[in-house]
Formats: structure tokens, C-alpha cells, sequence
């Protein structure tokens, strides 16, 4: 099934259990790669891009199984250090296998990797840190290349907080002699989850979730069994889902810590929030909703993963509410789409003004990304009539069963 049709006007009721994190298990899949026992993962969500990472995983030597949704990966026969560019072209997070392979065999070759279309996302904080730790490293053909023959740990200043670059740093840097320090570092949870991973596997490393992160490097990485994080944007958008909608949901297995900015944003638009022992319950039932103004920002921040499905809810708010995206340079690319169900925003560069409406008609739309498909969901639960999304693939890359989720809220989807 390539499309999604649903009929919005009802609201959304019920229970709703939150799938492990896919940013969390992708890094901490490629960290797999530096253990030479066997890796156990609990709560891996069933998505397209957790079984594109498996394939490069295999390639490079790795068994992998899957049986439910726990991971078995043995890494102890892994030689080959290369990605062919049919994996990297799927999956932006195929680049932080170079980290991982850097780290344990001082050398690896992995294609220029694509992933959704929201930004150039360029990979040079990753070779700069790369450099700093003495690895040398080719671009060419399409592919970057790096060998490493006297590495030592160094100081390392990040010109932005890259997630990627942070993870992938880290990676390098634990099987590296000596100790690396990493500042400007990225604070996301995800980079928590893999710090705790790796030290877990016997890795020395501090700091992760502040700015300044210290790795210690160590001889040999082991086995372990691990429990990946709940997919803290996930959680976010059936937050949204319950305001969108005007609904009641309870929303259960979340890490609380991890969507203060999000709740913070719905509580000053007038949603009624309730912090229960195992859970959070979103009461949207309220029409009189207040515009707000939203900043995306490196975590603690409002995230940029939340910026597409805000902007739908925001479409459905009377008023005048602002937007401004600071991390990718595309992704407004959900505009047209809402614009098409009667959405009224206007974009200047990396400024999105939107002047909410009392109603948004279904009509044909296609998701272009991940979180631009989540958002034209969102507004279609809102909307009068039918909305038929084309291209659902991409939404299934980060949202788990979505559509049995959806369907046990009460949503009313027709195919």
C-alpha cells in the first residue's frame, strides 16, 4: 500500500503505546559493529530503515536476526569496511557505520548518503572530527574513504551541534587511544541512549546530554543486552493527533524529560495536559485554542522533527502564529501540501507565517518526507471530507504500524 486515505472530523479516543526510538537504534545499531560479542536489543520498532541498516550491517559480515521486536547482532566475524551506494542512497544514518568501522578497524569506505530530501545535512563535521583524531580521508566518486594508522585522542570543537556528527565521533573515538573530548557537542536523548550502549559494551565515556563529552579510549568492545529508548517524536505527534483532532488520548511508554518543549508549546496554546504514573493523557477537546510562535533549536529546544506536524495544528488555530526553522534550509516543503487543504502560510526563507482557519478540506496530497507526512495525516484528521496521502513510504520509515495505530483511536481510515 503506496497511499493513506482518511476522513477527518473525528476525534481521536483512547490509548496509544509508544514504539522504541528508530534515531536511537540506528546509531546504536552501527555502534554494533565495534562489539566483538553478541548485541541484544529490546523495543527496535519494525520500520524500513531499521531493516535497511540490517542490510548494511549483513554486507559488512554481521548476523543479524530479528524476532519480535528484539535485535540479535553478532558482530564477531565483521571484515569487510565498506557500504555500496544502494544502502547509503536509502538511509542517511548508513554514514554512521564510518564511525564505528573507523573505530575498530582504522578503516572504512562508505557512500554519500541520502535519506529524506529536507536539507543538504553536509558530512563535514564528521570528517573534520575524523581528522582531529588523526584519520586520514578521501572524497571522491561519490564515496568517503578513510584509513588511520597512528590515531590518538584530541579536543574536538563542533561548529554546530551535529547529531550525527556527535555520534559518530563518539564511535571513533572509543576503540581510539588516548582520551577525546568532544565540545559544542549535540545534547539529544538519542546520544544518551548510545553513551549508555556503549559503556555498557565496556566503553569509558562521560558527558553525554551536556555540551562537553569525554571519551576514553579502550582495547576491545563486549557483548550486551540493551533497551532502547521510547520514540520521543512519535509521542510528540500523537500529541498533536489528540489537539488536532480535538480528541482524548493517553499516551504511554514515554520518557517525560524528553518532550518538556513540546508540552510546554501545546500548554501555552490552551491544551489541557495531565501527567499520569506510566503515561501522559492530551485533552484537546477545546476549540478555542491560542496561535503560538515556535522556534525550532538543538535539543533542549523545540525540535525540528515537531515543526511540520506543529504547523499543521497551528493551520487550525485562529490567529496569526510564526514559525521559524533554524536547522535544515528545506523543510517547508510541507507548505504546499497543507496549502492544498486550504492551509493559509506564507514562507520567507526560514520564516513560515501562518493564519490559522476554522476548517481545512481533504483533498489529494503526497508526503515528500518523513515528518511532512505525519503533519498532512495530522491536518487530514482535521479536515472535512476525504484526504488521500500518495507516498506513505516515507511515513512508514519512522512511524511503527501507524496505521492500526490510528485505526484503534478511532480514526476513520477508508484504505
Amino acid at each position: 500500500m503506496n497511499s493513506l486515505t482518511l476522513k477527518g472530523g473525528r476525534p481521536l479516543k483512547g490509548q496509544v503505546k509508544i514504539s522504541g526510538s528508530k534515531n536511537a537504534t540506528l546509531p546504536i545499531m552501527a555502534a554494533s559493529l565495534m562489539s566483538s560479542g553478541e548485541v541484544i536489543l529490546s523495543g527496535v520498532p519494525e520500520l524500513e530503515d531499521i531493516n535497511v541498516m540490517s542490510d548494511a550491517l549483513r554486507i559488512l559480515g554481521a548476523k543479524v536476526k530479528r524476532e519480535a521486536d528484539i535485535l540479535i547482532i553478532d558482530s564477531a566475524n565483521v571484515s569487510a569496511v565498506e557500504i555500496p551506494e544502494h544502502i547509503s542512497r536509502k538511509m542517511r544514518a548508513s554514514n554512521l557505520v564510518m564511525g564505528a568501522l573507523l573505530g575498530r578497524f582504522k578503516h572504512a569506505r562508505v557512500a554519500y548518503p541520502g535519506g529524506c530530501a529536507i536539507g543538504i545535512r553536509p558530512m563535514d563535521l564528521h570528517l573534520k572530527g575524523f581528522r582531529n583524531l588523526g584519520y586520514e580521508l578521501i572524497e571522491e566518486y561519490g564515496f568517503m574513504e578513510g584509513n588511520g594508522h597512528s590515531t590518538i585522542g584530541k579536543e574536538i570543537l563542533l561548529d554546530f551541534p551535529s547529531v550525527g556528527a556527535t555520534e559518530n565521533i563518539i564511535m571513533a573515538a572509543a576503540l581510539t587511544p588516548g582520551v577525546t573530548i568532544i565540545r559544542n557537542a549535540a545534547r539529544e536523548p538519542e546520544i544518551v541512549d548510545m553513551q549508555n550502549f556503549l559503556n555498557r559494551m565496556g566503553a569509558k565515556i562521560r558527558g553525554a546530554g551536556l555540551d562537553t563529552i569525554c571519551i576514553e579510549g579502550v582495547d576491545r568492545l563486549g557483548g550486551v543486552e540493551h533497551g532502547v529508548i521510547p520514540d520521543r517524536i512519535e509521542a510528540g505527534t500523537f500529541m498533536v493527533a489528540a489537539a488536532i483532532s480535538r480528541g482524548d488520548i493517553y499516551i504511554e511508554n514515554i520518557v517525560l524529560e524528553h518532550i518538556l518543549p513540546l508540552i510546554a508549546k501545546l500548554k501555552e496554546m490552551g491544551l489541557e495536559i495531565l501527567l499520569c504514573s506510566s503515561g501522559i493523557r492530551v485533552v484537546g477537546n477545546n476549540n478555542n485554542y491560542r496561535p503560538a510562535d515556535i522556534k525550532t533549536m538543538p535539543y533542549p529546544g523545540f525540535p525540528t522533527d515537531m515543526q511540520a506536524q506543529m504547523m499543521a495544528l497551528l493551520s487550525t488555530v485562529r490567529g496569526t502564529s510564526i514559525v521559524v526553522e533554524t536547522i535544515f534550509e528545506n523543510r517547508f516543503m510541507h507548505v504546499q501540501e497543507l496549502r492544498r487543504m486550504g492551509a493559509d502560510i506564507k514562507t520567507e526563507g526560514k520564516i513560515a507565517i501562518i493564519k490559522g482557519k476554522n476548517s481545512l478540506e481533504g483533498t489529494n496530497v503526497e508526503a515528500t518526507d518523513l515528518r511532512a507526512g505525519a503533519a498532512l495525516i495530522l491536518a487530514a484528521l482535521f479536515a472535512d471530507g476525504e484526504t488521500r496521502i500518495a507516498k506513505i513510504e516515507h511515513i512508514n520509515r519512522g512511524y511503527e504500524k501507524i496505521h492500526q495505530k490510528l485505526l484503534g483511536l478511532g480514526a476513520d481510515i477508508i484504505s
